[in-house]
C-alpha cells in the first residue's frame, strides 16, 4: 500500500468514525462535553483515557479540517486532501471569503467559529505560553503557575508548535520583520528572543510568532488530542448537535436537550456522570442562563419567553457572576509604510503559482504560515505598582484605505491588567442569542491611557527607520492617541474576538470548575480564563489540561 493511499485510507476511516456512526439517543453517558473547541476537545479526550467512562463530545457545527470531513477548498487545492482550514496561509481569507460551513450563523451576536475545532479551526494558530506571572497574579489558589506547570508540560508533549513553520526551514515575507528589528531592537531597546523559550519575559521583547502547526499544516487539538480520542471505543463525537440547555434536578445535571437535524431530544447522563460546557465565553454563559442559572432578572425574561424549558423559579440558581467579567483585547490598526517593506496579499483563489506550488509540493513558502512576521510585548507600570500588558504584531499587508505594496498593518492590543470588562448579554427574541455588552472596551479610561502610552513609545523610536505611520500622525501626543483609539473608525475599537473571563473561577465556578450551586456541571473553556498577556489559545488549552486533573478525581 503506497504512503499516499495509506494516508487517504486512514483519513477515510476517521471520517467514517466521526460522521457515519449515528448517535444512539437512548444511550447514556458518563461524560457529556458541549463544544469541540480547543478546551472541549482536550477535556473530552483526556477524560476518555479512562476506558470505564463513556464520553460524548457534542458539536453544533460541522466538519472543518479535511480529516474531520471538511471539504471546502479553493480550486488550487483540488485533488489534495487539504481543506481551506488545513492551509495556514488561508487564515485571513476567512474574512474576505467567509465560510457558511465554519462560522457561527445566527448562533451568537459576534464573530466566531461553530465547527469541529471551534476557533482553533479559523484563527491564526498563534501559540504563546503565558508568563508565570499571569497565573500567579490573576488566578486563584489551585491555579497558580506551580499548579498548572504539569498541565503546561503535557500540552507541550501533546501539541506540536513551531516558530519556523515552513518545512524547508526558511522564513518568508520577512521585510516587515527586518524593518521592525531595526525599529524595535536597535532603536527602542527591545530584546530579540525565542518567545516561548523565554515566556516569562514580556517587557520590551520581540521575536518570530509561534504557531501550533503540524507538518506544514494547521494543527491544534483536532490534529493532536482528537485523533487519539477517536481511537477509543468509549469516545463518541457528534457534530450538528445544538445543545439548548442542561437538564437538571435541583443541583444535579441529568442530561442535555439537543437539536440534531431539527429533531429535539434529551441525552441522559449516567448516575454519577458530569456535563461539561466548553462552548466558549459567549455560548457557555448562554447555556447556563437557559438552564436556569444566572442573574434572576435575566432568568425572569427568559422564562417569560419560554426559554427555560418550563423550569419553575423555585429551581433557579441565582448567580450574577454568570456572564460577568467578559473580556476581549481592544485592538488598534496602525498602517505603516516604508520603501523597505514589501506587502504580501494572501488570496483564497489564484495565489501566485510559484507560491502555490511551493506549498503543495513542500509545505513551504508564504502559505505555510498565517502571515504575521513578528510579535512584540511591553508593559506599563502604574503609580500603584500594578502592571498592564501591551502587545503588537506586524501583518503581511495593509488594510482598508492603505493597501499599496509598501504598507503593512501593525496590530496593537491591550492584554493582562486592563480594567475594562463587560458581560454576556442575551439579545431579544425569538432566540435570545449571546453577545458582548458595550462596556467591554475602554469603559475604564486607564486602558486607553496605557495603550496610547505604548503607541507613543513606539513612535518615539521611529526616527531613522524610514517607517511612516499613515492613519495616525507620528507626532501625536498621548492625549491625541487616546482620542483616536477610542473613536469609531475602521482602524480603532476593533474586536479581536479573543472572548474570555465570563465565568470566572471563584465566582461563577469553583476551583474544580464546578458551576456554583451545582454538583456535576462544569465550565471548561475561555470563560474561566482570566485576561492573559498573550493570545489566549495556549492558556485555554492549559486550562483544559488542568481541569482534567481536577475533574477526573471528583466523586
Amino acid at each position: 500500500m503506497s504512503v499516499t493511499f495509506f494516508s487517504l485510507f486512514v483519513q477515510l476511516l476517521l471520517f467514517v468514525h466521526i460522521h457515519a456512526s449515528p448517535l444512539n439517543k437512548r444511550a447514556t453517558y458518563d461524560i457529556i462535553v458541549v463544544g469541540s473547541g480547543p478546551a472541549g476537545v482536550i477535556i473530552a479526550s483526556r477524560l476518555s483515557e479512562n476506558s470505564a467512562r463513556n464520553v460524548l463530545l457534542l458539536e453544533g457545527g460541522g466538519p472543518s479540517y479535511w480529516v474531520t470531513g471538511g471539504r471546502e477548498q479553493p480550486s488550487w487545492l483540488a485533488g489534495t486532501n487539504l481543506s481551506r482550514v488545513d492551509v495556514p496561509g488561508l487564515y485571513s481569507t476567512i474574512y474576505s471569503n467567509p465560510s457558511n460551513n465554519l462560522l457561527c450563523q445566527n448562533k451568537i451576536r459576534a464573530y466566531g467559529a461553530c465547527t469541529i475545532g471551534g476557533n482553533s479551526a479559523i484563527n491564526a494558530g498563534l501559540f504563546f505560553e503565558p508568563p508565570a506571572s499571569d497565573f500567579d497574579l490573576y488566578f486563584p489558589t489551585g491555579w497558580k503557575h506551580a499548579d498548572v506547570a504539569p498541565a503546561i508540560a503535557r500540552l507541550y508533549a501533546t501539541q506540536p508548535s513551531t516558530n519556523k513553520p515552513s518545512l524547508d526551514g526558511l522564513y518568508y515575507e520577512q521585510s516587515g520583520y527586518t524593518a521592525a528589528q531595526k525599529w524595535l531592537v536597535t532603536n527602542a531597546g527591545y530584546t530579540e528572543l525565542d518567545l516561548n523559550a523565554n515566556a516569562a519575559k514580556k517587557t520590551k521583547v520581540f521575536g518570530h510568532p509561534v504557531y501550533d502547526y503540524s507538518n506544514g499544516q494547521r494543527g491544534g487539538p483536532v490534529i493532536s488530542y482528537l485523533q487519539n480520542a477517536l481511537k477509543r471505543p468509549n469516545f463518541h463525537l457528534q457534530s450538528g448537535a445544538w445543545v439548548q440547555r442542561v437538564v437538571r434536578s435541583g443541583g444535579t445535571a441529568t442530561g442535555v436537550v439537543v437539536d440534531i437535524g431539527g429533531t429535539t431530544s434529551t441525552i441522559s447522563l449516567n448516575t454519577g456522570g458530569r456535563v461539561i460546557l466548553s462552548g466558549g465565553a459567549l455560548k457557555s454563559p448562554e447555556l447556563l442562563m437557559k438552564s436556569g442559572i444566572g442573574d434572576p432578572a435575566v432568568l425572569t425574561t427568559l422564562s417569560k419567553a419560554n426559554q427555560l424549558g418550563g423550569l419553575p423559579a423555585s429551581q433557579w440558581i441565582n448567580n450574577t457572576a454568570v456572564g460577568a467579567g467578559l473580556f476581549d483585547n481592544p485592538n488598534t490598526f496602525i498602517e505603516l509604510s516604508s520603501p523597505t517593506i514589501q506587502a504580501y496579499n494572501y488570496v483564497y483563489d489564484n495565489p501566485i503559482p510559484s507560491d502555490a506550488s511551493l506549498y503543495l509540493t513542500k509545505k513551504s513558502g508564504p502559505y505555510s504560515f498565517a502571515g504575521g512576521s513578528c510579535s512584540f510585548w511591553d508593559t506599563i507600570t502604574h503609580s500603584d505598582g500594578t502592571v498592564a500588558g501591551v502587545q503588537g504584531g506586524l501583518g503581511a499587508a495593509g488594510y482598508q484605505d492603505y493597501t499599496n505594496s509598501m504598507t503593512v498593518t501593525m496590530n496593537i492590543y491591550g492584554t493582562s491588567g486592563l480594567k475594562s470588562t463587560g458581560k454576556v448579554e442575551l439579545g431579544g427574541g425569538p432566540d435570545y442569542l449571546p453577545g458582548p455588552s458595550g462596556s467591554v472596551y475602554y469603559s475604564n479610561p486607564q486602558d486607553a491611557q496605557d495603550i496610547a502610552t505604548f503607541i507613543r513609545r513606539l513612535f518615539d523610536a521611529l526616527p531613522g527607520t524610514g517607517i511612516t505611520p499613515l492613519n495616525l500622525n507620528q507626532t501625536s501626543t498621548v492625549a491625541q492617541i487616546v482620542s483616536y483609539i477610542t473613536s469609531g473608525t475602521p482602524y480603532t475599537r476593533g474586536q479581536v474576538n479573543h472572548w474570555s473571563s465570563s465565568c470566572r473561577i471563584g465566582n461563577c465556578v469553583d476551583v474544580n470548575t464546578t458551576v456554583i450551586g451545582m454538583k456535576n456541571l462544569h465550565v471548561v473553556d475561555a470563560s474561566i480564563v482570566a485576561p492573559l498577556t498573550v493570545n489566549p489559545q495556549f492558556g485555554v488549552m492549559v486550562a483544559a489540561e488542568r481541569a482534567w486533573e481536577l475533574i477526573k478525581n471528583l466523586k
